[in-house]
Formats: structure tokens, C-alpha cells, sequence
């Protein structure tokens, strides 16, 4: 993979650290992309982004950043399909990392929410395979959750912000009613 570029959609910079260190050694070009739409209030939202700033400036890391705040097209394509919701955010975010590693001639894009134990991995490989196909540019399917512990120490080790929710504001609804 040695000079291989890859964009990596950036969901937050303590999901990052970890994969963004193994690509680098692996030899990869890594670049991050932010668009998270999904992100409720928006509060959090700026501060998720912010550290992401901080962790790219820091380690001189390329980020594209899409700074859309969408509250009302989240909550209107959530709206009656709750259950489904996260099929519609991997898509959504995923797709634009699609078409900006397509348009920027990247060789692959892949997403830190593989890093997540709390995400649905094969529900994100299905959408990232699928965009690939149609925007004609590799899905990097990897499995970060191997990096779980070393992420977590490496981000307070940062002092990153860590926040306690996946980011929408159904996933801070079940954080803290402890619904699943």
C-alpha cells in the first residue's frame, strides 16, 4: 500500500487516532474527511469538529472538511424510520466520501466508525461497497475495533474530547436512558 492515497471519513478525532496511525505505517497517504450531519446539538457538533481540527493540524494531516449542519434533513429522512436510521447516516456521510475520493483521485476511502464496537460493521462494508461500485473507487473495508484500547489511551493521552455518544440525538437519547 506504500504511497497509496486514502480519504478517511473522520466521524471524531478519538475514533481517529488509532486507525490514522496503522494506515500511516502501513504506508498509506492518509487525508481525512468531516461531514457529520448526524452530530445533535450543535454544540457538539463544533466541538467533535474542532478537535478533529486540532488533531489533523497537529499531526499535518490534509482535511476536507464539509461543515454542513443538517439538523433538519437528518431529522426528516430519521423521522418514522428510526429503527433504520444509521442505514441512512452511513449512507449519507459515506457518500460524499465516495465522491470527494473519486473526484480527488484517492485509490480508497474507508470511515473511522469501523473503529467503533458500537457500530453495525456489516451494514457500513455493505454502503461503503456498494458507493464504491457506483462512484468507482475502493471501499477499504478494515476492521479498527482491534485498536480500541490503544485509540482510547492515545486520545486521553492527546487530552482529545471524548464524547459519550455516537452523535446523533437518538444515540444521546439511548446513552443516557439506556435504551438500546
Amino acid at each position: 500500500m506504500e504511497g497509496k492515497r486514502i480519504l478517511v471519513h473522520v466521524c471524531c478525532a478519538p475514533c481517529f487516532v488509532a486507525p490514522y496511525q496503522h494506515l500511516k505505517e502501513e504506508g498509506f497517504s492518509v487525508h481525512g474527511f468531516w461531514f457529520n450531519h448526524n452530530i445533535h446539538p450543535y454544540t457538539e457538533y463544533r466541538k467533535r469538529l474542532e478537535t478533529v481540527q486540532e488533531f489533523a493540524a497537529a499531526e499535518n494531516i490534509p482535511l476536507i472538511v464539509k461543515d454542513e449542519y443538517l439538523l433538519e434533513k437528518f431529522l426528516r429522512n430519521a423521522t418514522f424510520r428510526e429503527s433504520d436510521r444509521c442505514r441512512m447516516c452511513y449512507y449519507d456521510r459515506l457518500k460524499y466520501a465516495a465522491i470527494v475520493a473519486a473526484k480527488g483521485k484517492f485509490d480508497y476511502f474507508t470511515t473511522t466508525l469501523l473503529y467503533s464496537k458500537f457500530q453495525n460493521h456489516e451494514l457500513i462494508r455493505q454502503v461503503g461497497e456498494a458507493l464504491g461500485r457506483e462512484y468507482k473507487i475502493p471501499f477499504l473495508y478494515r476492521d479498527f475495533r482491534e485498536y480500541w484500547k490503544e485509540g482510547i489511551a492515545l486520545s486521553k493521552e492527546r487530552n482529545m474530547y471524548r464524547q459519550q455518544y455516537c452523535g446523533c440525538i437518538y444515540s444521546e437519547r439511548d446513552r443516557y436512558l439506556g435504551k438500546k
